[in-house]
C-alpha cells in the first residue's frame, strides 16, 4: 500500500497492511532500517529547495532558517541513528542474581509494531520525520499525519515520502481533523503527538481505548528568569533569538521573562537594540522575519495585544499575517496572554523582586516544557535547576537543549510526557524485553522440595 492509495483507503485497511508487514519480519533487519533511513535523508538532500519554498509558503520562513531547523536538525537525528544503529539495537548483558544461577540474562530491544506519528504545522518538518525516523530505526511500521495547516509542506511529503521510503512500511495520510479522527479509532502499539494540550487530551482518550502507549509533547508557557547577575546584553540577544525564531511559532519559545526589577529597564533596553540589530528599523521588510501561519492564529494573537502596554514592536498587518517583533509590559499575571501558550512573537516582560520570587511565580503554574534562566552566580543558576520542575533547561541561553541527540527531549505534566532525541528516540519505539536464559548442566536440588530447616537457612542467605 502507497502513501498515495492512503488518500483513497480506509485508515482501518492502512493499518490492517501495515500490520501485515510488520509480522512479515520485514522491519526486522538492521540492513532494512538503515536503507530506510538514508532514503529519508536522500529525500531531504535532493528536494531541499521545494521542502523550503513549502515553508515560506506555510510560513513565512526564511530560508537559512528553514535549512536550520527543518533540515539540518533532522539530518543531524538520522546521521546520528544510522552511525549508531547496530549499537543501539544490540541486546545489552546484565548480571543475574545468585538464586537463577547458572544463568545467563539479558535485555533485547524490540520494536512495538504499527506506530502513528502525528505532526504539528510550526516545524512541519522536522516534528514528523524526527519521531517517524526513531520509529523506523527501532524496526516499527509508521503512519505519518502531517498537519493540513502547514498544506504546501504536508502535499511535499505526501508526495514524496512514498517515493523514498518503502511504501510497504511507512504511509503518510493528509488531512484535517476528520481524517485524524478515524486514524485515532485504530489500535496501534504506539501514538505519538506533537501539538496543544487540548487535543493531546482527545489523542489519550482514544489510545486508552486500546491501552496504546503514547508521547505527548504538549508545550506550555516556558519561562524566562533573568536574574541580576546576568550578561544583560547576552541575555536579551539569546532571548530574543529564541522568542522570535519562526515568529515566536516554537513549542519551547520564551514565553514570558521574569527579569530582576532593578535591572528590567536595561534589559528593555538591550532587547530593543537587538531588534534593530536582528531585522532592522522595519522588521517587516526583514529577510528573516516569518510570519503567523494563519487567519485564526493572527487574530488570537492581536487580541493577546491589548493584556499590556507596548513598549518594543506592536504594529501588524492583516493582508500578509504581519506581527513585528513585539514586547509588552504593565500586564497583568492573571490575564489572558499570561493563561495559554503565547505561541507568537509577543513577549511580556514582568518585574519580580528577587529570583527567588521568580520561582514562586513559576511554580505556581503548570511545569512548563522548557525554562531558561540567565544569571552570572552560579548558586542562583543551581538554585532555580534545584527548585523549579520543567521538561528541559538551557541555561544562560534558549532552545538549545533540545538540539543535543544526548539529551532526551520531552515534557512533564501538563507539558506532556515522554522523550526522544537520539537513543531516546529509537528507545521509545522499542519494549526492552528482559531474558533470562538457564543452563542445564547443573540443577542442584535445594530450590525444589522438600524444604527442610537447613534449606529454609540457606534461602534466607542468599535471597
Amino acid at each position: 500500500m502507497t502513501a498515495t492509495d492512503a488518500t483513497t483507503t480506509s485508515p482501518a485497511a492502512i493499518v490492517a497492511a501495515l500490520r501485515a508487514t510488520y509480522g512479515s519480519g520485514v522491519t526486522r533487519p538492521l540492513a532494512w532500517r538503515r536503507r530506510q533511513l538514508e532514503q529519508m535523508a536522500r529525500m531531504l538532500e535532493e528536494n531541499e529547495t521545494e521542502f523550503l519554498a513549502a515553508l515560506k509558503s506555510d510560513l513565512g520562513k526564511p530560508g537559512v532558517e528553514g535549512f536550520i531547523t527543518d533540515i539540518a536538525f533532522v539530518l543531524t537525528e538520522i546521521q546520528s541513528m544510522i552511525k549508531h544503529l547496530a549499537k543501539w539495537n544490540r541486546p545489552k548483558r546484565v548480571s543475574s542474581p545468585l538464586v537463577t544461577l547458572p544463568a545467563r540474562s539479558r535485555l533485547v530491544p524490540e520494536p512495538l509494531g504499527v506506530v502513528l506519528v502525528i505532526a504539528p504545522w510550526n516545524y512541519p518538518v522536522q516534528l514528523l520525520l524526527v519521531p517517524a525516523a526513531g520509529a523506523i530505526a527501532a524496526g516499527n511500521t509508521v503512519v505519518m499525519k502531517p498537519s493540513e495547516v502547514s498544506g504546501a509542506t504536508s502535499a511535499l511529503l505526501g508526495r514524496l515520502v512514498p517515493r523514498y521510503l518503502d511504501p510497504s512500511a511507512v504511509s503518510i495520510v493528509e488531512g484535517g481533523v476528520p481524517e485524524t479522527t478515524e486514524l485515532l479509532a485504530e489500535q496501534f502499539d504506539h501514538i505519538f503527538y506533537t501539538g496543544n494540550g487540548s487535543v493531546g487530551r482527545v489523542v489519550m482518550a482514544a489510545a486508552a481505548r486500546h491501552l496504546t502507549p503514547v508521547t505527548l509533547e504538549l508545550g506550555g508557557k516556558s519561562p524566562v528568569i533573568v536574574d541580576a547577575s546576568a550578561n544583560l546584553r547576552v541575555a536579551a540577544r539569546r532571548v530574543a533569538w529564541g522568542k522570535w525564531l519562526n515568529a515566536g511559532q516554537t513549542c519551547i519559545a520564551p514565553d514570558y521573562v521574569l527579569v530582576d526589577e532593578r535591572v528590567r529597564d536595561a534589559f528593555l533596553d538591550e532587547l530593543a537594540a537587538t531588534v534593530v540589530a536582528f531585522y532592522g528599523d522595519d522588521p517587516r521588510a526583514s529577510t528573516d522575519f516569518g510570519r503567523i501561519v494563519s487567519d485564526r492564529h493572527f487574530d488570537r494573537l492581536t487580541g493577546l495585544m491589548q493584556y499590556g502596554t507596548v513598549a518594543i514592536g506592536g504594529q501588524s498587518q492583516a493582508s500578509d499575517r504581519y506581527i513585528a517583533p513585539t514586547v509588552l509590559v504593565d500586564v497583568d499575571p492573571t490575564a489572558p496572554i499570561m493563561q495559554e501558550e503565547i505561541f507568537g512573537p509577543l513577549l511580556p516582560v514582568l518585574p519580580v523582586q528577587s529570583t527567588r520570587d521568580a520561582v514562586e511565580f513559576v511554580n505556581g503554574r503548570d511545569h512548563p516544557l522548557a525554562l531558561y534562566v540567565f544569571a552570572g552566580d552560579r548558586a542562583v543558576v543551581d538554585d532555580v535547576v534545584a527548585r523549579t520542575t520543567s521538561g528541559g533547561v538551557t541555561v544562560n541561553g534558549t532552545l538549545l537543549h533540545v538540539t543535543n541527540p544526548k539529551l532526551p527531549f520531552g515534557g512533564i505534566g501538563e507539558s506532556g510526557m515522554g522523550g526522544y532525541h537520539g537513543e531516546s528516540g529509537v528507545r521509545l519505539f522499542q519494549h526492552l524485553k528482559p531474558v533470562l536464559t538457564r543452563g542445564t548442566a547443573l540443577d542442584p536440588s535445594f530450590p525444589y522440595p522438600p524444604y527442610s530447616n537447613l534449606k529454609a537457612t540457606i534461602f534466607r542467605k542468599i535471597l
